[in-house]
């Protein structure tokens, strides 16, 4: 008792709180159904230690498993990971070819592990111009997947925001074109519902490792009302102890939507 006393004064002491702390702390009923996370720094994280940036792609596999059992564990409906952008093909050639084959080992490794904890792959962006090999890595983990009804893990992969929006507005044109649909009847629902994301919940909180302060062109309509959370720490040292700060902080905010909470609503 008094060994559990003295570790919680020594963590608040120092601004940081266990995962046990931090669990007990999490109201359970108010978790956020979506979560985003824009996985950035694993080529800052290399070059730190001195080695290339592909050293970081890697060591970020290992934060992918921590947060995908975490949020499976607390029941978070949607987790959707930015792992690969539409800009991201001006890296070099090598950078870009070692991702695409991380992409495919870790499906061929992790899909019995996220079959049996029901999780749904559903990779979202322009999937028909990846490689082959990383597409056929897709079919196969979308198809076993399938009816799993637990957590939906969105893969963001050649996905651009604004791509997004001009796929969208493209169909619209088109069903528009053909008579299936009347200008008038477009609104924010209709628009939703040609997104990458048509079905799911906008994200409640978004996650930015690594300290920077940008979207960087990630699901730019769905960010509407998104709570953001940042942190200086680079993805590859992003584990469950951060999920659970930003979760704990998230509950911790009060969601207006542009309007008032009940408390402040007879003000002036």
């Amino acid at each position: 008792m008094l060994k559990d006393l003295v570790r919680n004064w020594r963590e608040r002491k120092k601004g940081q709180l266990s995962e046990e702390d931090l669990l007990a702390r999490l109201d359970r009923q108010r978790l956020p159904r979506h979560v985003a996370i824009i996985m950035d720094g694993n080529g800052r994280w290399a070059r730190r230690r001195g080695m290339p940036r592909t050293f970081g792609h890697r060591a970020g596999m290992e934060s992918i498993r921590d947060i995908v059992r975490l949020s499976t564990q607390l029941g978070i409906g949607y987790l959707t990971l930015y792992a690969f952008s539409t800009e991201n093909w001006k890296r070099p050639t090598d950078e870009v070819n070692f991702l695409m084959n991380l992409l495919v080992e870790y499906l061929h490794k992790e899909i019995d592990e996220l079959c049996q904890n029901n999780i749904r792959i559903h990779p979202i962006g322009l999937l028909d111009e990846l490689p082959a090999k990383a597409g056929e890595a897709l079919q196969v983990a979308v198809a076993r997947s399938r009816h799993n009804s637990g957590l939906t893990l969105n893969l963001a992969l050649n996905y651009g925001g604004r791509t997004e929006l001009v796929e969208a507005v493209r169909a619209i044109a088109r069903e528009v074109a053909s008579g299936r649909l009347f200008p008038e009847s477009i609104d924010e629902p209709v628009i939703a519902g040609y997104l990458y994301t048509a079905g799911q919940p906008d994200p409640d909180l978004l996650i930015r490792p690594a300290g920077d302060y940008r979207v960087s062109n990630f699901l730019l309509w769905q960010l509407a009302y998104t709570e953001f959370w940042m942190t200086p720490v680079m993805w590859p040292d992003f584990r469950k102890v951060h999920l659970l700060q930003a979760l704990v902080d998230y509950q911790r905010r009060e969601r207006r939507f542009g309007g008032l909470i009940k408390s402040q609503a007879g003000e002036n």
